[in-house]
């Protein structure tokens, strides 16, 4: 038995009574009601469902199923007579202001650039339509939206209607139905005509009003973000929170906050910079430490260091400077952090050594990765053994690799 929809005859009942005529659980192991009339609206076009309460058991899922409503519940209710359902009016309010904002919308853009809605999402927060283009300008966007406006301000009504298809010629459709039977229209006269099974109020003027966010290219279309009625007050709300901050931190008034945050973000990079050079000179510095205590090995030098916690691109660059300041030397630096070791082998050019050959030897020994060019290479596995032993095997792998 079909179970009759309450909101279709009234989309402003917030409380009514019904039959409980099944108390089940589905095939999920989610437990479910079915009533014989509701008004909490189902899942479907674009709109998400409704929340509330059966018999104080909170309502958290509803769904068309062949016909039923089926009322996901927390718990399962007891069968009986007569159930006291409670809807959710404050989500239900919402969604429809951001449901008819985007009618509204969707046919302001249509209205002024024939700009076609492909999909509609209602979000938790933000809204969006995908709109028929490869791309929108800030002026066509602010057309719109102030189109959209001046349609909400003039309180139109807003209609829902059943349809047969004879009566469709009536009617100059936004889109094509893409159904055939049960075909709903809701109207707003000389404005919109568009098929749709979702709830509305009954003026435009409770939508209040429609904000574009910003939008970003999605494929071929253009995807709009925007909010209506009482999400607009809170985006307000929010933002306001954080431009207050932000005149705080930057000591600077709202219509200066743009200029201020910019000489920040150039004074970052300035220190960035003086950072990186700084670190370039010790590392130089170091470098010029190592290369004056460098071994003898065989007929070359060599330099092998174990540190602890040191960052992977600082060896490398290390073993870099190293290698461009010296002639005839061999480099070998280990790294132990958190149960890892890191692994950097570099040769100057007059040294005849394959050092991404010597590292590939040793990664099996430390389950590890990596790999580089002839004269610089580098890796990573688990400290399976003690780094000095994994300096010793660097060792043998070189002599082995040494013509």
């Amino acid at each position: 038995m079909a179970t009759e929809k309450l909101y279709y005859q009234n989309q402003y009942i917030r409380s009514f009574t019904a039959k409980l005529q099944k108390s089940e659980k589905d095939e999920q192991g989610r437990f479910y009601a079915v009533l014989d009339q509701t008004a909490f609206y189902a899942t479907g076009g674009g709109q998400p469902h409704d929340t509330g309460t059966i018999n104080d058991v909170k309502v958290i899922d509803v769904e068309e199923v062949d016909g039923e409503i089926h009322h996901y519940v927390e718990k399962p209710l007891e069968m009986q007579n007569e159930c006291v359902c409670e809807i959710d009016w404050n989500r239900r309010f919402d969604h429809m202001q951001q449901h008819s904002g985007q009618h509204i919308l969707s046919a302001a853009f249509d209205h002024l650039f024939s700009y076609r809605t492909v999909s509609f999402h209602l979000g938790q927060e933000i809204c969006t339509i995908d709109i028929e283009t490869e791309n929108l300008s800030e002026d066509e966007a602010f057309q719109a939206e102030n189109f959209a406006n001046s349609i909400i301000l003039e309180n139109r009504p807003i209609e829902a209607k059943w349809v047969s298809e004879d009566e469709l010629e009536k009617y100059s459709l936004r889109k094509e139905l893409s159904v055939s039977e049960n075909m709903r229209l809701v109207i707003i006269p000389d404005f919109d005509y568009n098929g749709c099974g979702g709830t509305h109020p009954k003026s435009t003027g409770e939508v209040s009003t429609v904000k574009i966010l910003h939008w970003e290219k999605q494929k071929k279309n253009i995807r709009v973000y925007f909010v209506s009625g009482n999400r607009v007050i809170q985006q307000l709300h929010e933002k306001h929170k954080v431009i207050q901050s932000l005149m705080t931190i930057l000591s600077a008034p709202q219509e200066k906050l743009e200029e201020a945050a910019y000489r920040v973000l150039q004074y970052s990079k300035e220190l960035e910079k003086n950072i990186d050079d700084l670190k370039m000179k010790l590392l130089g510095d170091e470098a010029n430490v190592l290369i004056n205590g460098a071994q003898e090995f065989n007929t070359h030098k060599l330099i092998k260091v174990i540190f602890t916690n040191r960052p992977m691109a600082e060896l490398q660059q290390l073993g870099k400077t190293i290698i461009a300041n010296t002639d005839n030397i061999v480099v070998l630096l280990l790294n132990e952090q958190d149960k890892k070791i890191q692994l950097v082998c570099a040769r100057s050019n007059d040294v005849n050594i394959n050092m991404n050959k010597v590292i590939k030897q040793i990664l099996p020994i430390i389950n590890g990765k990596g790999g580089g060019s002839d004269s610089v290479a580098q890796g990573g596995g688990d400290q399976t053994i003690a780094s000095e032993e994994i300096m010793n095997e660097l060792l043998k792998s070189i002599n082995q690799n040494l013509d």
